[in-house]
């Protein structure tokens, strides 16, 4: 079955992502309120994915995003090293007092009945100053580029941010990269940049450059701004309601080939049911449902697009980048912080059906 996605074999990367660094401070299962020390996760919704990529799936991947000079951004690029990402900065100096800052995520994860709390001080943030022409993507195409990448919290960030998504698209698909979209609809953040109306008609401009969507059936509601699913699905593993949704898309936006999400019914906070399905050039593809205990949900999702994606990229079946991309998602949740430490391995061996049988 194709897949519809004309991937090039080779390039100097293949797959680079632009958004945002963030750095999450985490004080485990104590609430913020009363935490007496925490973990420094660094994360970014784009940037989880190229860093799981490499990492975990040994791809050569890439960022581009904005990089402060101060001992906040040191801590960040020493991070992004160590996942092996391939750093492109534009360089921005603090003022010592204000900024630009490099943006700070808190949260805590809860535990059973009580819900994980996330909030965000993204003030003066240093990626929401990027604007076009920060970056030179005729150069940075023109060294062959995979696949490309971006999302709909960096497209949030401010007036200036989509605009610099579009840029790199358009040179991305004149370079004949694979593009792809994570909608992550933040209503919190659309809000601050002209609400909802403006959030539709930025991500219509965005999306028509688009070959792969992630998004569940809110974001492409939300995002997409069009009509919800006739279909009501019965539980959050029912995959009828986002399916229905595909005719909707297709009609919107007759170029994208694949749209992905994840499915997850939440029993309590460490306790999961998880499952995955994507329609892919006009069939539908979904995985398992396995039962998750969950150590940190956080970029569980960015989890399942890495794993996708790097079955496209491998060129293996649809069915076998959903499971994939489940598996690698589902491992994910087991591990503190954003990012991958999974390996390859283990991730083939669950999307299989291996259990959790000590390995000896």
């Amino acid at each position: 079955m194709s897949t519809g996605l004309n991937i090039r074999k080779d390039g100097s990367l293949d797959f680079l992502s632009l958004g945002a660094l963030v750095h999450r401070l985490d004080p485990g299962v104590i609430p913020f309120r009363k935490a007496t020390h925490c973990d420094i996760h660094v994360s970014g919704g784009e940037f989880n994915v190229s860093a799981n990529l490499s990492d975990c799936f040994r791809l050569k991947t890439g960022i581009a995003t904005a990089m402060v000079d101060y001992p906040i951004g040191d801590l960040i690029a020493e991070r992004v090293r160590a996942m092996g990402v391939k750093p492109f900065y534009k360089h921005l100096k603090h003022d010592g007092v204000h900024g630009p800052n490099m943006a700070t995520v808190y949260s805590d994860r809860g535990q059973g009945v009580r819900a994980p709390v996330v909030f965000y001080n993204r003030c003066n943030e240093a990626a929401a100053q990027l604007k076009p022409g920060d970056f030179n993507w005729k150069e940075i195409f023109g060294q062959g580029i995979r696949w490309f990448h971006s999302g709909g919290i960096f497209a949030a960030l401010s007036q200036t941010t989509a605009e610099v998504i579009i840029e790199a698209m358009q040179t991305a698909k004149a370079a004949g990269a694979v593009t792809s979209f994570d909608l992550n609809y933040r209503t919190k953040l659309w809000n601050i940049v002209g609400g909802h109306d403006r959030a539709v008609a930025v991500l219509d401009k965005i999306v028509k450059n688009v070959d792969v969507l992630v998004g569940n059936e809110e974001d492409l509601q939300m995002g997409l701004g069009i009509p919800g699913p006739d279909v009501k699905a019965k539980s959050k593993l029912d995959s009828s309601a986002f399916i229905s949704m595909m005719d909707n898309v297709r009609k919107k936006h007759p170029q994208v080939k694949i749209v992905a999400t994840t499915l997850r019914e939440v029993h309590s906070t460490n306790r999961h049911s998880w499952g995955a399905v994507a329609w892919i050039n006009g069939k539908t593809y979904e995985a398992p449902t396995c039962e998750l205990d969950v150590v940190d949900r956080v970029g569980g999702g960015d989890g399942y697009a890495a794993g996708f994606f790097y079955g496209l990229l491998a060129g293996e079946s649809p069915e076998q980048a959903v499971k994939l991309g489940w598996a690698h998602g589902a491992l994910l949740t087991t591990f503190p912080g954003d990012t991958t430490m999974a390996t390859l391995e283990q991730v083939q061996a669950f999307a299989q059906g291996s259990s959790a049988r000590i390995q000896r």
